[in-house]
């Protein structure tokens, strides 16, 4: 039965996606009590917090300039010893990164800062940092969103968008691909996934979850 602390760290402000990231980090830290998660972009440390309160290892990945404030907001949490920083663009997401194979990736976004083609190799070496049956968690930008009004790319196949659009609440900034469901339930499937389920949040963003088999 989850304890208290983990019914109130599942309820408070997480979206679908995340809830389902934390419920996973539950179900593996009563069995072994060694999860290990990969969290990027560091999104104020929010996320990175839950897992690690839950009692999980956490690698937080984003770009070098985010350093600094990450490891500030790490240290006023309290959790220096199961949060650890790496500089990590999701473009050039090296061979090893500290800590794989990971149980658990959570990736918020940054897939639709790249074209179709290059987000499905990503997801596929990072399909490869996972241990089997590890979960990769995936929330990208929808072409149904409000970033899809006036998205000069909509009425092309998604291997062929890429283009400005109204994103910049979400910190991408110049083109980016916007996805339908169906889209990112092909992407995972064409990257070697084996896909769990895709939704669709009420404000047209499209999340996805998939495991390494």
């Amino acid at each position: 039965m989850t304890t208290n602390i983990n019914a109130n760290l599942l309820e408070s402000g997480s979206d679908e996606l995340e809830r389902y990231a934390l419920e996973e980090c539950v179900k593996r830290q009563r069995l072994d009590h060694r999860t290990s998660v990969l969290v990027t972009p560091a999104d104020r440390c929010a996320l990175a917090g839950k897992f690690a309160r839950l009692g999980a290892n956490v690698l937080l990945g984003d770009d070098p300039a985010e350093q600094q404030p990450s490891e500030g907001r790490i240290v006023a949490m309290g959790l220096s010893e199961q949060i650890r920083f790496t500089p990590l663009r999701l473009a050039g997401v090296p061979d090893d990164l500290p800590g794989e194979p990971f149980d658990l990736i959570v990736v918020n976004h940054g897939l639709c800062d790249m074209g179709y083609e290059q987000a499905r190799k990503l997801v596929r070496l990072l399909q490869f940092k996972l241990r089997i049956r590890g979960k990769l968690y995936v929330s990208v930008l929808g072409l149904h969103s409000e970033q899809g009004d006036g998205y000069p790319d909509r009425e092309r196949p998604v291997e062929e968008r890429y283009a400005p659009a109204a994103a910049k609440k979400y910190g991408i900034a110049g083109p980016v691909c916007l996805y339908s469901e169906r889209n990112l339930f092909m992407l995972l499937l064409d990257a070697g996934t084996s896909m769990l389920r895709t939704l669709t949040t009420t404000y047209g963003n499209v999340k996805g979850v998939a495991v390494r088999v």
